[in-house]
């Protein structure tokens, strides 16, 4: 393993971080609040650091393979994750080290997830700082750093864009992962700016448009206010969070082949019909259902039925109220899309819908092999052959995951809450949602919960986000051995 180049690369990720940070300490200076002295500080030991790690020793190889690359991107998500907790607990606006870390996690893995119990208390640097973590997380501090640094950029280092990259598949990336990687961070960047934009034209106020914009396109869903979106009471803004929220779940290569126009190939992604079309049914249905708690107003039936929907599928968490009271079908759809997520190569998290699509081509082929032994079946997605190592993974990813939750909710269920709050706590958690529903819905928070059961979610979240495997092989000692 190349040690001595994952050392690099965490120097770099922390070199990032603190620059990250002076965003909060210029904020704390326009508001004149005295807690941006903590971002200053923990940000300038954080380039201290990254510079020496950068420059001491630097590494003769600058190639990272599969164990190296998923090992150094599940060490830079815990490292990053670390130091940004200490502002929080630092100032005391949140004086628990291990809540203030949970929120930082929360953050960067753009889960959403809150120990907060009242959010409009936290200063302004405080609440910014929230979102730039989500805006880092969502496309994914390796990237940037595959975009910034010449030498990462190299085609053998695709393991680490793998590691952090949610989904079965990346696809072939242009000749020069730099180049590729700068481009994804400019349709990010470029579409951040552009729901900034809307949301300004809609009345909305430049400190609450850049949070929104940022935890929208991390697809993360921190909000500023204690009732979140509902503090907005614009239809106008309210659609416009839901249709970016619904955009940045889609695959970024999309966008590039927006970009390069090759509109007939976008239309043989199977896995964006499926998106859009699990949008679709689902909202239809829940508006339907839920249409007499809103005075049988369809307007506002479908209106709360597609944000929520575009929220939870994209496992954002933004809420406009408490869907605890909605009925069971509504909440049962909820739950489900919660599980499905949204699509492969975006800043969504959940199993994500081409990985279902394989396994449910999968399962076909395999009734159609008993049916017809003598036949030959291949799984074709987008009309192309899926190879089989893919079909292969998915189906190991299936079973790793299954395992990571049954283990998380049996651990969570020690402290003896209800069902539901436990089942969609580690759920919400696993899958980058945020909020679940009963005591961690919408209108709830992770505030109360045990020491062991936030480790629990800490890990979920982390594991969920890098799409598990490379938290696990840094927890295999056997990968850390010379081979």
């Amino acid at each position: 393993m190349n040690k001595r180049l994952i050392i690099y690369i965490l120097g770099w990720v922390l070199i990032v971080e603190g620059v990250a940070m002076q965003l909060c300490t210029i904020t704390s200076l326009i508001y004149r609040e005295h807690e941006g002295i903590y971002f200053f500080l923990t940000g300038l030991g954080a380039v201290t650091a990254g510079v020496l790690a950068v420059k001491i020793k630097k590494p003769k190889n600058m190639v990272l393979y599969q164990k190296a690359g998923y090992a150094a991107t599940a060490l830079s998500w815990i490292l990053m994750s670390l130091v940004a907790a200490l502002p929080f607990f630092l100032s005391r606006e949140i004086p628990n080290y291990l809540d203030a870390f949970f929120e930082s996690v929360s953050g960067f893995t753009t889960t959403g997830a809150t120990i907060l119990t009242n959010v409009e208390s936290l200063s302004h640097c405080m609440l910014l700082w929230r979102s730039v973590m989500i805006l880092l997380g969502g496309m994914g501090v390796i990237v940037f750093l595959l975009a910034l640094i010449p030498k990462l950029g190299g085609q053998q280092n695709i393991y680490l864009m793998k590691a952090e990259s949610p989904g079965p598949i990346i696809g072939k990336a242009v000749p020069k992962m730099r180049n590729y990687a700068a481009l994804l961070y400019g349709i990010y960047l470029g579409l951040v700016a552009l729901e900034i934009i809307l949301l300004l034209c809609g009345g909305m106020d430049f400190f609450n448009a850049v949070n929104t914009s940022f935890s929208t396109a991390g697809t993360g869903g921190f909000g500023i206010h204690n009732d979140n979106m509902a503090a907005y009471h614009s239809h106008y803004l309210q659609t416009v969070i839901a249709v970016f929220m619904m955009l940045f779940g889609v695959n970024f290569s999309v966008y590039i082949l927006i970009l390069a126009r090759k509109f007939k190939q976008i239309l043989k992604i199977e896995e964006l019909w499926f998106y859009f079309g699990f949008i679709a049914v689902s909202t239809l249905v829940i508006a339907l259902n839920i249409m007499p708690l809103y005075n049988n107003d369809a307007g506002e039936s479908f209106h709360q039925s597609f944000f929520y929907v575009s929220s939870i599928i994209t496992t954002t968490g933004f809420g406009i109220g408490d869907v605890n009271h909605w009925p069971q079908l509504s909440k049962g759809i909820i739950m489900i899309i919660t599980f499905v997520g949204a699509m492969a190569g975006s800043t969504g998290g959940g199993f994500k819908i081409s990985r279902i699509v394989i396994l449910a081509k999968e399962v076909k082929k395999e009734l159609s092999m008993l049916i017809h032994p003598r036949n030959i079946r291949t799984i074709k997605m987008d009309g192309k052959s899926v190879d089989h190592q893919v079909t292969r993974n998915t189906s190991v990813f299936l079973v790793v995951y299954l395992a990571v939750f049954v283990g998380s909710f049996l651990l969570v269920s020690i402290e003896g809450r209800d069902m539901v709050t436990s089942f969609t706590s580690v759920s919400a958690t696993l899958n980058n949602t945020g909020p679940g529903l009963n005591d961690v819905g919408p209108v709830g928070n992770y505030a109360d919960f045990t020491v062991l059961s936030k480790l629990v979610f800490v890990f979920d979240m982390i594991a969920g986000r890098l799409e598990l495997f490379p938290i696990l092989i840094l927890l295999t000692p056997s990968a850390w051995k010379k081979s």
